[in-house]
């Protein structure tokens, strides 16, 4: 295999097992197992678990914006748009194999000394913040600042919606905060 494609599919491998089973219950041997490769072979691509680990963080990222973005250019822009957000969300936890987000997930199972872990999901975090600032200017004819806090708001309640209805295993979190989302701004 071509050296891009077997780190793609450790990548995918290692994402697959984390995300269902978490970070910390999967073991390097498991993704080995798993993708069909030898150690060395892993161990040429990754130098430790952290490092598949940050992999796995962009790539679900990456993901992420590749179906979001597609999924919100259906709607029309402005407050339909914003609101679609959490239609996306519910979408994602109608989905097969729901199990939270990733970075919420991966973030309870590391140290919290851990920075570089920790940093890879801030940026993930920051990168959709500053998406929702993006979709609220659409809308809106507001100051930066406004717009700025308007997007963080937003970016808490989607990230309470999704939170909370992994936890309770239901979706009236998401219709809940899609409800508030409407009212915020109206």
């Amino acid at each position: 295999m071509k050296h891009s494609l077997v780190r793609h599919t450790i990548i995918e491998t290692a994402s697959r097992l984390f995300y269902e089973k978490g970070y910390n219950l999967t073991g390097i041997n498991e993704i080995i197992k798993e993708a069909g490769i030898a150690k060395a072979t892993l161990y040429s691509h990754f130098k430790s678990k952290e490092d598949i680990c940050i992999a796995y963080l962009q790539y679900k990222d990456q993901l992420f914006f590749e179906e979001l973005k597609p999924f919100l250019e259906a709607y029309p822009k402005g407050k339909e748009r914003l609101l679609g957000l959490f239609d996306f969300l519910a979408a994602f936890y109608a989905g097969a194999n729901f199990n939270g987000c990733w970075c919420l997930n991966t973030i309870s199972e590391i140290p919290q000394d851990n920075k570089r872990i920790r940093e890879v999901i801030q940026h993930g975090k920051s990168t959709l913040i500053q998406y929702i600032e993006e979709l609220v200017a659409e809308d809106t004819q507001k100051d930066q600042e406004t717009i700025k806090v308007l997007a963080r708001q937003l970016y808490v309640l989607y990230e309470g919606g999704l939170s909370e209805s992994h936890l309770h295993q239901d979706p009236w979190p998401i219709q809940t905060a899609h409800s508030l989302c409407k009212k915020l701004i109206t």
